[in-house]
């Protein structure tokens, strides 16, 4: 594969694009390129502050940008839901779904406002739910994608369903290991499912290396000497936020990216480096998990994806509570 940069990003015009956790880091960088590329962005996030932000920076570097923001918190289903059904009211179809936020290695174990532990909640059951609710819209448009950025640390990952909450134990690495495995058996899962029951959706992955982004310095699980190893090892194992977006809008935007495909850097260890496709561990293929996941994931979430291609149903006040 040839070096792939932005400047290989086919015209976006006439697309609308939302991108999760879009008001700095890699999201922001994606919003950013798609918007250059003439995509509509949709940027997401937590912090209205930060979102004017974010919008006014890319509407700076591309005065012709068609960007807005709006409030998505990822660790509400509340919040997920009202998105969802802002977005559903306006009818609008959606070409992309980049499901980028996330949280990192929280050194004590969190709890969403639904009761679900922190990593898992926030990286995984809100953007399956997410993704889920929006499938109307993904499917009236012509060629959607669904693209779930995810992590080299899912090679160490395995889903635990016996502890999916760290009820039993936490330890902060593992828990987030689990969530970004999860991510990788959605991708593969809903692929699967888009295929047999007609979606039309392409569904993929990326992960970015080891970028240069507040998600390592700025995380709560990040101080101490593991903080001090991440600045050393950082300063010449990693790339910017900008390198490291783009796996993601390789597999966002190339007519080259394939569905069910996982792309990153090829570089030493996949931390860095042009854009490929990434090693996937087996554990990520394994359908049987796959497929349990996606059944505890519409039980915990209230979202039930539909057979048939139509609109999903979702049972109101069915989200049970993992304290």
């Amino acid at each position: 594969m040839k070096i792939w940069t932005v400047a290989d990003i086919p015209s976006q015009r006439g697309k609308l694009a939302v991108v999760t956790g879009a008001t700095g880091g890699l999201g922001y960088e994606t919003a950013l390129a798609l918007a250059s590329a003439g995509a509509e962005v949709l940027v997401t996030g937590r912090n209205a502050e930060k979102g004017r932000v974010a919008m006014e920076r890319i509407k700076r570097a591309v005065p012709s940008a068609k960007v807005r923001f709006e409030m998505l918190d990822l660790a509400s289903l509340a919040s997920v839901r009202a998105f969802a059904a802002r977005m559903i009211a306006r009818g609008q179809p959606l070409d992309l779904l980049i499901n980028n936020a996330g949280v990192m290695d929280l050194p004590a174990r969190r709890l969403t406002e639904d009761g679900f532990e922190m990593q898992f909640g926030t990286n995984h059951l809100s953007h399956f739910a997410l993704t889920g609710l929006l499938l109307p819209l993904l499917g009236r448009a012509e060629a959607p994608r669904v693209v779930n950025v995810s992590s080299l640390a899912h090679r160490g990952g395995k889903i635990d369903f016996d502890n999916l909450q760290a009820e039993r134990k936490y330890k902060s690495w593992p828990a987030y290991q689990q969530s970004k495995l999860a991510n990788l058996l959605f991708t593969f899962e809903l692929q699967r499912r888009s295929d047999a029951y007609g979606w039309g959706v392409m569904s993929n992955a990326a992960h970015p290396g080891y970028a240069r982004t507040d998600l390592i310095p700025n995380g709560p699980g990040t101080g101490g000497v593991k903080g001090v190893l991440a600045k050393i090892f950082g300063s010449f194992m990693s790339h910017s936020a900008a390198d490291g977006a783009l796996p993601t809008l390789f597999a966002a935007t190339s007519p080259a990216a394939a569905p069910e495909g996982y792309y990153g850097p090829n570089g030493f260890y996949e931390l860095k480096g042009p854009v490929a496709p990434a090693r996937v561990f087996p554990q990520a293929k394994d359908g049987g998990v796959a497929r349990k996941l996606w059944a505890v994931s519409e039980q915990l979430t209230g979202v039930t994806w539909p057979a048939e291609g139509q609109s999903p149903a979702v049972a109101a006040g069915s989200v049970k509570r993992k304290a």
